[in-house]
């Protein structure tokens, strides 16, 4: 049985988020505007660095996404869509923590976005989540085996110093949450064939984005 909000305990989870997505680069959906073709939809992978909920550790525990919507996310946006795959190496309990967290019914950003984007869930699995960040953001990667690929590199062009990274503050559409800071990239897989979403493609516009978030306020 799902806890009621009441009886959420103080939890904190800290990591790394990526999407790849159908928008040309940077993905307007960032900066809160309708995307490029006036729909989207891709891939969003969070794993936790470190994280509780109560005195349930959650550290190293992966979770991915597969959406998609048509107008603005952040504001009048139709036929939203989502699915969502959670880590099978997590215990029972783990379980229990990443689902109350990541179906936002134990509060903090989780709860603001998932009542915002307000997406028909399509299914939840349990599966083996890969998950992949170069410590210097030069490259990102997350796949379920056989289900769903997702790699960008990081974005670069003729001034970009070498090594340094294409990044903004203060996103208008950041969707991790406000106070990150997000890494441009170009996606080189994009790929899923699960849940009846079915796309393929390379090129298009990925980010990265740190997250932090702490509840159940």
């Amino acid at each position: 049985m799902s806890e009621t909000t009441q009886t959420v305990p103080q939890w904190h989870v800290s990591g790394e988020w990526f999407d790849t997505c159908r928008c040309d680069i940077p993905c307007p959906c960032s900066f809160a505007q309708p995307p490029t073709d006036g729909h989207c939809e891709g891939v969003l992978a969070w794993h936790i660095r470190e994280g509780h909920y109560g005195d349930v550790a959650v550290d190293g525990l992966n979770v991915l996404m597969l959406g998609s919507f048509v107008g603005n996310v952040w504001a009048e946006h139709s036929d939203a869509y989502a699915a969502v795959f959670l880590d099978a190496r997590a215990d029972a309990a783990q379980r229990e923590a990443l689902q109350m967290i990541f179906s936002g019914e134990a509060g903090s950003w989780p709860a603001e976005m998932i009542s915002m984007f307000g997406a028909e869930m399509r299914g939840m699995d349990f599966a083996p989540i890969e998950f992949e960040v170069d410590d210097d953001l030069g490259k990102w990667r997350a796949a379920v085996p056989g289900r769903v690929e997702a790699s960008a590199v990081a974005l670069t062009g003729p001034t970009t110093p070498e090594g340094a990274r294409v990044q903004t503050t203060n996103l208008p559409g950041s969707e991790t949450g406000p106070g990150q800071v997000a890494t441009w990239g170009r996606s080189v897989a994009d790929r899923a064939d699960a849940f009846d979403f079915r796309w393929s493609r390379e090129g298009r516009s990925s980010k990265h984005i740190t997250f932090d978030w702490t509840g159940p306020g």
